[in-house]
């Protein structure tokens, strides 16, 4: 193992071995630990008390952070002619159909989030082999086959993500930017929290809640003490 940094250094000995940290203090600490010359993502991994092979134990779902993810989504809307309008209102990057359908079909995935209407998801079916494996396939659950496209523009746009558990029974995603502030982590990171004790599956039993951390893109993590996250939501196990 090489030797660590100087920052390295500063970054280890900031976090307690075997110390857990409530969800404020962690907020706080992930930007004390990151030493990047970019502007690093801010990560949050949750166990969850779920068998992700059970489909009654399926967590997947989304949320609107309050400050949004600080990153620029690439949005691509496949719709008809008379939506396409409202969709480049809206913010859309890219707008059309057939064109973009042929674009996929040779290869091309250069956007991050691909909302269609439900008329439109027949054309669609054929592209699932390039599109299901880079997670782009719309889908209703996520909100990404809708009749309002330029709605779910905005809100893919201002912070909408979705997520997903993994067959490992753990949800990943990011929630922000290191450069945000210590409340705006922990409110989104709140946020998010929020959504996942909401959708607990009645399936699932004991604890649902096992392990969160909280990261950046190059920091160590930072482990939530479970007994905080109970105080802030009233849960009990």
């Amino acid at each position: 193992m090489g030797k660590l940094t100087k920052n390295q250094k500063l970054a280890a000995e900031k976090i307690e071995a075997g110390k857990t940290y409530s969800l404020k203090e962690a907020a706080a600490l992930v930007k004390e630990i990151t030493f990047t010359k970019f502007d690093a993502s801010v990560d949050i991994d949750v166990r969850l008390g779920v068998d992700p092979r059970k489909a009654n134990q399926m967590v997947r779902g989304v949320v609107s952070l309050p400050h949004g993810t600080g990153k620029q989504v690439r949005v691509l809307v496949l719709c008809t002619p008379d939506q396409e309008e409202a969709a480049k209102e809206a913010g859309a990057d890219y707008v059309g159909l057939d064109e973009y359908i042929d674009k996929i079909k040779g290869g091309w995935t250069d956007v991050d989030v691909i909302i269609t209407m439900p008329s439109i998801m027949g054309k669609i079916g054929a592209l699932g082999r390039v599109l299901g494996p880079r997670g782009l396939m719309p889908n209703p659950k996520s909100g990404t086959v809708t009749m309002d496209v330029a709605k779910a523009v905005k809100e893919v746009k201002q912070g909408k993500i979705d997520f997903r558990v993994d067959k490992s029974g753990i949800v990943h995603t990011s929630i922000g930017k290191i450069s945000f502030t210590p409340q705006q982590i922990y409110e989104n990171a709140k946020e998010f929290i929020s959504t996942l004790i909401k959708m607990k599956p009645t399936a699932a039993k004991g604890t649902y809640l096992k392990s969160i951390y909280l990261s950046s893109t190059m920091s160590k993590g930072v482990k939530i003490d479970p007994k905080s996250i109970s105080e802030i939501f009233k849960i009990e196990e």
